[in-house]
């Protein structure tokens, strides 16, 4: 076969050959073995050191999709088995409603912004965005920092998410200006706000937006100390429909335009969401260069 570009690795036809022969090999083992055995024996990992399973397991996925591999069925789940759930028990109360929180944002101030590293913190960010936040929330999928923010008698006030950006949006990929294959190479520098909860309870003028600039203030240093590497941009999507983007616009934040609204698994052009406009964010002065040049 011709070399293909998956996942930013090229595939020769003797890449190909090593999957088919750890399948065959191994035909008692699960989806997550596999790519797990195949990153160690590519040593594919991150700047932090750890194995890109994930990237790995999409990897397979797609050889698939194009009929090369065969893999095991899934395992039977209720959910994707790489989304970190929250963890909520069958009645539990996630979070009783507190008292409301109407003060003005400077007596609330100093506040925190922690990254949920613990897996207790991880579960309490799950909680709040599955009970709260209007799309619910199933766990995050891969390279992913999570934030929840308390004012300075340590009441909680909201919940951020970023994790991976989209793959191809069309005036994102137009403002930063780079090719396909630059895309391909270095939208690990780039990172999607998923989710922004500012609790319903929590009334304070300017909070959102101050929350916003503590986030980018941080958010690529923290990054690097997860994963390895920084990341230069942040994104996110905002339903017209129900939000008029003005928090972004008071951070800072510049509006680029609408998605076309197809979605993240839509491959025949058929599947469609409702348009929403994209807001971006720079880290770095330099951003361009950084996700153009690496």
């Amino acid at each position: 076969m011709d070399t293909i570009c998956l996942q930013g690795r090229v595939l020769c036809s003797e890449d190909l050959s090593l999957v088919r022969a750890l399948i065959a090999q191994h035909p008692g083992w699960h989806r997550t073995a596999l790519s797990l055995r195949l990153c160690e024996l590519w040593n594919w990992r991150n700047e932090a050191g750890r194995l890109k399973d994930m990237a790995a397991r999409t990897l397979l996925l797609k050889l698939q999709a194009r009929g090369l591999v065969q893999l095991p069925p899934p395992q039977r789940r209720t959910r994707r088995p790489c989304a970190q759930a929250p963890m909520i028990a069958q009645g539990e109360l996630l979070s009783p409603w507190s008292a409301p929180i109407e003060e003005s944002l400077a007596s609330l101030r100093p506040l925190s912004l922690e990254p949920a590293h613990s897996l207790a913190l991880r579960r309490r960010v799950g909680q709040l965005l599955a009970q709260h936040h209007y799309r619910g929330f199933n766990g995050a999928v891969g390279e992913n920092v999570q934030y929840l923010a308390r004012d300075r008698r340590g009441q909680e006030l909201a919940v951020m998410v970023f994790g991976a950006a989209a793959w191809k949006v069309a005036v994102r990929d137009q403002f930063i200006g780079w090719s396909v294959t630059q895309r391909q190479a270095r939208l690990g520098g780039v990172v999607n706000q998923q989710r922004f909860l500012i609790l319903p309870w929590v009334r304070v003028p300017h909070l959102a937006s101050h929350l916003l600039a503590l986030a980018v203030r941080r958010l690529s240093a923290d990054w690097q100390a997860r994963y390895g590497h920084r990341v230069w941009l942040v994104e996110t999507f905002v339903e017209t429909e129900r939000f008029a983007g003005t928090t972004y616009q008071a951070a800072g934040w510049l509006a680029l335009g609408q998605t076309t609204g197809r979605t993240r698994q839509d491959r025949q052009r058929t599947l469609q969401s409702s348009r929403k406009a994209v807001w971006v964010y720079p880290l770095h002065r330099a951003f361009r260069q950084r996700l153009l040049d690496g």
